[in-house]
């Protein structure tokens, strides 16, 4: 098993990517600690597997996120799963929806992983792997604006993390998902006059025709955090169907 005997925090583990990260994680051996702010979904998860420890929790709130890893103690890896996707243009993004994407998709990754690290560095080792996105980093999308600057933000990041700790043993990568089949994803969908033809153009986004799966975004989770990837920091890693190589 490749995470035998290390300690996972995952955020947003509820649903979507987190939660079949979280049950990956613990089929390779890993106990995990789960947070998300959906009680129901994490009590569903916990359910699974003795393994998983969940808590609710809101992300945004720095100091319940420092009461939790003072309580906690430290962590091998670290998954920064969490993410809002705001809908609009520049001009049509308001304060809110702004000061919203960046409270969740960046300052509460910031926050986490500043906790985190200490621990990590005391152990001589850890992963932290973020969550961005294909779209502000590889390729744009139409009325994304928030979402591509915090996603933007997200890959900045991790490449400063992992420069600045490579020397602490600290490894920090980030995914660049497509789109990706989601519970959150389909509540986006069902806001169209016609979710199903809302689905199948944007599954025609990506050259493979298809939407991405929870499982194969958790696969690569699940490498970034393992020992297989040791010789691997710093690198924001695509997994969008080829939508950033000559997508349309």
């Amino acid at each position: 098993m490749r995470l035998a005997g290390k300690k996972a925090l995952i955020t947003a583990a509820a649903a979507g990517i987190g939660r079949e990260t979280a049950l990956q994680f613990v089929r390779e051996g890993a106990e995990v600690w789960a947070l998300d702010i959906d009680s129901g979904g994490l009590n569903s998860l916990a359910a699974e597997t003795a393994q998983i420890k969940a808590q609710v929790l809101d992300l945004t709130n720095t100091g319940d996120l420092q009461s939790f890893i003072a309580s906690a103690g430290s962590f091998d890896i670290l998954f920064n799963c969490a993410g809002y996707v705001a809908h609009g243009d520049i001009l049509s993004c308001s304060l809110e929806d702004w000061q919203t994407s960046f409270d969740l998709n960046v300052k509460a990754m910031y926050v986490l992983t500043k906790l985190v690290i200490p621990g990590m560095a005391t152990a001589g080792a850890g992963s932290i792997i973020n969550m961005a996105s294909v779209v502000g980093v590889g390729i744009a999308a139409p009325s994304r604006f928030a979402y591509s600057a915090t996603k933007a933000a997200v890959v900045g990041m991790t490449k400063s993390v992992a420069c600045d700790y490579v020397s602490a043993g600290i490894r920090c990568n980030a995914i660049c998902p497509g789109t990706v089949d989601t519970p959150s994803l389909q509540a986006r969908l069902n806001a169209f006059d016609d979710p199903e033809k809302a689905r199948a153009e944007f599954a025609a986004r990506q050259p493979l025709g298809r939407l991405g799966q929870a499982e194969e975004v958790a696969a690569l989770a699940v490498y970034l955090a393992s020992d297989e990837s040791a010789y691997t920091t710093g690198v924001a890693h695509y997994i969008d169907g080829g939508w950033s190589n000559g997508g349309r």
